[in-house]
């Protein structure tokens, strides 16, 4: 197989069968260099990341739950550098093509996982997702894509990032075959019963691009026929950037964490972007991480009183569709703050969130999300089963 779109890692072609006659025989699948493979370097995206650290010698529970279930791996994709980004850009292995958007970035962390689902190049593909790094490529890129409950899933051989937020995730471009990997995955068969209860985020509709939220109505209007009963509400009343502001406050400090051992052994060669915000995680004072953690409970808070059992919320997956390529820093550090305002629900507060593909913005793909309950994540996958039937 040719990769032309530039979605995997340099070197040579991982392929491992999955085991025959299982649930997922016959699908192909794709594991973000976040994951170890046995036998193959895990990369993590940054090119001085491997350097003296042992090949791995187990798969990660994500890869060999896919490959007990008959899924058959075929490489190895691109991240930004150690999962810090949300754009798909890697001043290291470059930038792969998105072919629903052509010369503009597949979003990221997982850039290459998304890109090569999106062009056909494998069936499915297992990504991870601290502050958006499943739901943004997933929109960018027109696929379903699935941040799970936090702390459902095991995170073992997952080159971790921001414990606290940290989940597995995993793309596809139709819906049967994400309810097939969601399953394997999730442990338990999707239902057939849905929920009872729409609310639409309207705050986070008016934050999004007016022709963003325009172009997503008839989803919403196909959602609420769908669930039945649907009724306006805000998600975030303390504010969006607000929400936003606590999730870039505990994040960067628990990246530097996880990285400042080798920070200090290694002295690694990083993009300015991502050095940034390993420098900013290591100066923010305690009085601003109390203040982070004391807003995350009042999100986890309004996000399970509006979230009962049965019901769902919907919103914009991103404010805007995939931006231009090779854009200067100055003009995309607003857009990265736009989309945290979206995407800090899921580290904050940890319900699982699948975004929906069908909308597009002069032809470029925009995502519809939908956010259930804690343990949610199967009834959120039949949601995303009908919605398709229904189209």
């Amino acid at each position: 197989m040719t990769d032309e779109i530039g979605a995997f890692v340099s070197g040579p072609r991982v392929r491992i069968e999955g085991r025959a006659g299982g649930p997922l025989a016959g699908l192909t699948f794709a594991a973000k260099d976040l994951f170890d493979v046995a036998g193959v370097p895990t990369g993590g995206g940054n090119h001085d990341w491997p350097t003296g650290r042992p090949i791995p010698t187990r798969h990660a529970w994500a890869v060999q739950t896919l490959l007990d279930a008959g899924a058959t791996l075929i490489g190895k994709t691109i991240t930004d550098e150690v999962s810090l980004g949300i754009l798909g850009e890697n001043a290291f292995d470059g930038t792969p093509v998105n072919v629903r958007a052509p010369g503009r970035v597949p979003g990221g962390s997982s850039s290459g996982s998304a890109a090569a689902v999106a062009a056909g190049l494998c069936d499915t593909a297992l990504g991870t997702d601290t502050g958006g790094s499943v739901r943004v490529p997933a929109s960018f890129s027109g696929l379903y894509g699935i941040r799970p409950t936090h702390g459902r899933l095991d995170l073992t051989g997952m080159l971790p990032q921001a414990p606290t937020s940290d989940t597995t995730g995993w793309f596809a471009r139709d819906a049967a075959t994400f309810a097939r990997v969601s399953s394997v995955l999730l442990g338990e068969q999707i239902p057939t019963a849905l929920p009872a209860r729409l609310v639409i985020a309207v705050d986070t509709f008016g934050f999004a691009d007016a022709d963003v939220a325009a172009a997503l109505q008839p989803m919403v209007k196909r959602l609420a026929a769908l669930i039945g009963s649907s009724r306006e509400d805000l998600m975030a009343p303390q504010g969006l950037s607000v929400w936003a502001r606590a999730q870039r406050t505990l994040q960067p400090v628990e990246a530097y964490n996880t990285f400042k051992d080798w920070l200090d052994e290694r002295n690694p060669r990083f993009a300015f972007s991502v050095a940034r915000a390993l420098v900013m995680g290591s100066m923010v004072a305690e009085s601003e991480r109390g203040w982070a953690n004391l807003m995350r409970q009042e999100a986890r808070g309004r996000m399970a009183h509006l979230l009962p059992a049965g019901t769902i919320l919907c919103l914009p997956t991103t404010p805007f569709p995939a931006p231009l390529k090779g854009q200067r820093l100055s003009f995309l550090d607003p857009l990265r703050d736009r989309i945290t305002c979206l995407c800090a629900q899921g580290g904050l507060a940890g319900h699982p969130q699948v975004s929906l593909p069908g909308a597009t913005v002069d032809g470029l793909p925009v995502g519809l999300s939908i956010i259930g309950p804690r343990g949610s994540d199967a009834t959120l996958v039949a949601v995303a089963q009908a919605m398709e039937a229904k189209a």
